[in-house]
């Protein structure tokens, strides 16, 4: 009877539910043996040693002073949220204007890198460039080289061209990296040559077929190289901190600092400056680690 009913369901064009059914069965569970347990455990406590700071920096930034100095330690602001925190963080010092600085300074060295690696990455793949090859490792020995040693140059540099304490003394020197040139070249030499050639028959020139073939093809790249820029700027202390005179020109990871006080010391305040800081590198990590897994892997296989 049962053969009967899969047979007229099949004639009738109903067979879906008997395929979903079918396949239900074929994803059964495996077996909970010992050692996938044991991965479970170990995956789940390293999830947890990863995400407790950024757990206890959220709530940390609510706590008054008697949640934070408590013993054991208190891990809720059991004696009520503070929103003063980040009201006292902004009043503090000029975190809104550091903020600023943070963040033009750091779209402004993405976009440069991201600029900059296309057209040397585009030369390194597409053009007869004499030698490219020795321009390429000339390209990755330059990651090979301390950001300490050339501090002291480019220091001397931004000073007598009388950049210290602008927006380009914290921005030019970081606007071509090697890897990001790596990275898009990887990228391209996954295209077939014949993608060149047809855009060429077709009368497109290097930077049609750059912006409206190459660009497009390698949007999961560039996302990635553009989340690594960004990040790498967003997070940069030292410089920073050489090359601005003033609190208006600071960035916020120099303002967190500031937060600090010998004199009256609150780690609520601090905290709150720091989730501030790190809001977003969250959103882009969280947003955007498709793309870095995507961009990272383009060009691996060809």
């Amino acid at each position: 009877m049962s053969r009967t009913a899969t047979a007229a369901a099949t004639r009738s064009g109903d067979a879906r539910p008997v395929r979903g059914t079918l396949a239900a069965r074929k994803r059964q569970r495996r077996p909970l043996t010992l050692g996938r347990v044991l991965t479970y455990a170990a995956l789940t406590l390293g999830a947890v040693v990863v995400l407790f700071p950024v757990y206890f920096g959220f709530v940390g930034s609510f706590m008054g002073p008697a949640d934070i100095n408590a013993y054991p330690a208190s891990l809720w602001p059991f004696n009520g949220f503070r929103v003063e925190n980040f009201t006292g963080a902004l009043d503090s010092i000029p975190l809104g204007r550091q903020y600023v600085n943070s963040v033009v300074m750091a779209g402004l060295i993405t976009l440069g890198q991201i600029v900059t690696s296309l057209l040397a990455a585009y030369a390194l793949v597409f053009l007869k460039v004499r030698g490219r090859v020795f321009w390429f490792a000339l390209f990755l020995c330059s990651m090979m080289v301390p950001a300490e040693a050339i501090i002291i140059p480019n220091y001397l540099t931004m000073s007598s061209a009388g950049l210290i304490n602008t927006i380009p003394a914290l921005v030019l020197p970081f606007l071509a990296h090697g890897f990001g040139i790596f990275l898009l070249r990887q990228a391209f030499l996954s295209f077939p040559v014949e993608l060149w050639e047809a855009a060429r028959i077709d009368g497109a020139g290097h930077m049609r077929f750059l912006l409206s073939v190459l660009v497009p093809l390698s949007k999961p790249t560039l996302a990635a190289l553009g989340i690594w820029s960004f990040l790498s700027a967003w997070n940069m202390y030292f410089w920073p901190l050489l090359v601005t005179q003033t609190p208006q020109m600071q960035t916020i990871q120099i303002g967190i600092t500031q937060l600090r006080s010998a004199d009256n010391f609150n780690a609520g305040l601090v905290l709150a400056g720091t989730v501030l800081a790190i809001i977003p590198t969250l959103l882009l990590v969280i947003f955007g680690q498709r793309f870095i897994v995507r961009g990272l892997t383009a060009g691996s296989i060809k």
